[in-house]
């Protein structure tokens, strides 16, 4: 198993705050599994807007968390030269169900999983958990394009 953290996942994905949703990633079992940490503050760019005094962690960011934990995963497992000057594209979402709100001032556990790879093309499926509680989960694909 293998851990990478905020300074190793930014080697591996062009993502930049405040788009880079995910701290760390731990329990890396190579090209098959992992957990994404994503530390959801109070001061996260989205909690002024989405919703003004009942702010909550947006479906769509927790899909977006998915695809980056599931593309520095792929990114880590693969051989730099199979890898260098490319990026991994979202799409397709397949199911994503959102169970309960994400909170500010949490941390928000994604455990992913690599379903298949056939060429260029991943599909992934995902569970998210705070405190043991799952708040949403998904299947999704993405695909391994060049940097131009």
């Amino acid at each position: 198993m293998d851990t990478l953290n905020k300074k190793d996942i930014e080697a591996l994905l062009p993502h930049r705050e405040p788009m880079l949703l995910i701290n760390k990633l731990i329990n890396i079992k190579k090209l098959f599994s992992a957990t994404a940490i994503v530390n959801v503050k109070k001061d996260s760019f989205f909690v002024q807007g989405h919703f003004p005094g009942q702010p909550v962690m947006p479906g769509v960011l927790i899909v977006e968390a998915f695809g980056q934990a599931a593309a520095a995963l792929t990114a880590h497992g693969l051989d730099k030269e199979t890898y260098e000057n490319k990026l991994v594209y979202l799409m397709n979402v397949e199911k994503a169900r959102f169970r309960s709100p994400v909170l500010p001032d949490c941390i928000l556990e994604l455990n992913i999983e690599a379903i298949r790879s056939h060429g260029k093309v991943w599909k992934y499926k995902g569970e998210a958990f705070v405190e043991k509680k799952k708040m949403a989960d998904a299947v999704w694909s993405a695909t391994i394009v060049d940097r131009k």
